[in-house]
């Protein structure tokens, strides 16, 4: 399986948070492939920048270090991923979930994500 992690996911997965339900655990655990979307990435580095998301190191070094550690890949954003939004229902309000969203459709791949508004769209999930 080829997973997208859902921003949410990635940093559990960084935390070891018991929020990380242990099917999806299991499942990135096993993946064939696992990838952060530099979409995820901008996420963090915003949210991070508001003073909603602490981290014990800046999001440009903590990033790279974590996806490094667990064999992450990273998934840029290219224009088809970008078009690609104007075909999405407005179901989810999150600019960076949408695309998300439309990354896994445009690339195939499964988002490994909690969230149920992800859900709602037509794109293949696992939790």
């Amino acid at each position: 399986m080829k997973l997208l992690l859902d921003t949410c996911t990635f940093l559990w997965v960084a935390m070891d948070d018991p929020a990380l339900s242990a099917p999806a655990r299991h499942l990135f655990l096993t993946a064939e492939e696992v990838w952060l979307s530099a979409a995820s990435c901008q996420e963090i580095v915003v949210k991070h920048g508001l003073g909603k998301l602490p981290l014990p190191e800046t999001p440009a070094r903590y990033i790279p270090r974590v996806r490094e550690a667990h064999g992450i890949a990273t998934l840029p954003v290219d224009e088809t991923d970008a078009l690609h939004l104007s075909t999405l229902p407005a179901l989810h309000k999150d600019p960076f979930d949408r695309l998300l969203v439309s990354q896994s459709i445009c690339k195939g791949l499964v988002i490994l994500t909690p969230d149920p508004l992800i859900q709602a769209y037509p794109v293949r999930w696992e939790w």
